[in-house]
């Protein structure tokens, strides 16, 4: 399985803001964003020529990140999206939103995209009473979401639930019993990730 395993608080630095790449630490003094503010690498205190291919290519590569998406997986969520009917941007959130191990982190089950894939892949998880064991598994209303019985996790996903204060509306969790149920996709306005999805949009449009 083919995953990002560079820094994830230089991630965050060079998008300029909190992406919320490492859980509980994200909450912390010792966030990267915090402690520097600026971009990483010998340049990153140096101006920045703004063009408006600069903004596109930096909001898709946020968007990228933030979902802990790979380059040419993203590509195909977008392919994807613009095959729907509705509007293309909205489609590739939703989309992005409805993966299992984003979903994870909706609920409050686990503290961030990669401590919810690593999760998945143990196969401590169930959708609908059936182990599944790959993170981009897509989610449908109806669905029930359960911890498996024997899993070893119980304790980490418990404490992952206390870093969590709202869920939302489109998923219904029971942080005691670890269950949940998908209700419906997401409207564009309870999607709370940090993106201008117009932008991503134009840029694969050119």
């Amino acid at each position: 399985m083919a995953r990002d395993t560079s820094p994830q608080c230089k991630q965050c630095r060079r998008e300029g803001q909190k992406l919320f790449l490492k859980g509980e630490r994200c909450f912390t003094d010792k966030c990267g964003v915090e402690r520097r503010s600026y971009p990483p690498g010998e340049h990153g205190r140096g101006r920045l020529r703004q063009s408006e291919y600069r903004l596109q290519l930096r909001e898709k590569q946020k968007t990228r990140r933030y979902y802990q998406v790979l380059e040419k997986q993203f590509r195909a969520y977008y392919e994807k999206a613009s095959r729907q009917d509705g509007v293309t941007g909205e489609n590739l959130l939703r989309l992005l939103e409805s993966r299992l191990d984003n979903v994870l982190v909706r609920l409050g089950f686990a503290a961030s995209r990669r401590q919810a894939r690593q999760l998945i892949n143990h196969g401590h998880w169930m959708v609908n009473g059936r182990r599944v064991d790959i993170p981009s598994y897509q989610v449908r209303p109806e669905d029930i979401i359960s911890i498996k019985p024997s899993s070893s996790a119980t304790e980490t996903v418990q404490r992952a639930t206390e870093l969590v204060s709202t869920v939302p509306a489109w998923l219904q969790a029971d942080h005691d019993a670890l269950t949940a149920k998908v209700l419906r996709y997401p409207e564009r306005s309870e999607i709370s990730a940090p993106v201008q999805e117009q932008l991503i949009v134009e840029l694969y449009s050119k």
